[in-house]
């Protein structure tokens, strides 16, 4: 899952195709590497996908390396809780980390990389987890 395989855009945001949702484990990650830095894919046991810049707000802890629990992940450096679905770090430590839209059509997982930037101050719409 370290390549971009294509781009379509579809109602003015361009979609990546990262790969399929079966390469990412239940209640795991997998990183995709890009120019603006690693994007970290989760999987729920529900098989949500959900994208999230590879930072923790706090101290930058890589948050694919962490614990996958319902819709939060749980990062490795200082155990700090952040929300998959908007990238906020659970009361009562105070934070955001950039959400990524994500997309699931059948397998295939796709993701916005032109909204990443722009999301730390929340999805724009781009996606169903607003």
């Amino acid at each position: 899952m370290d390549s971009i395989i294509m781009e379509t855009a579809i109602s003015e945001t361009v979609w990546t195709q990262v790969g399929s949702i079966d390469d990412i484990p239940v209640l795991g990650s997998r990183v995709v590497r890009t120019p603006d830095g690693d994007i970290a894919l989760f999987r729920t046991a529900a098989d949500e996908v959900f994208a999230l810049e590879d930072a923790c707000p706090h101290k930058q802890g890589p948050l694919s390396q962490g614990i996958v629990h319902g819709r939060r992940v749980t990062c490795p450096l200082h155990n700090w809780v952040i929300e998959l679905a908007t990238g906020e770090a659970v009361a009562p430590d105070e934070g955001r980390t950039g959400h990524v839209p994500v997309r699931v059509e059948g397998r295939s997982v796709a993701i916005a990389l032109g909204e990443a930037k722009l999301s730390r101050s929340g999805c724009r719409k781009a996606c169903g987890h607003v």
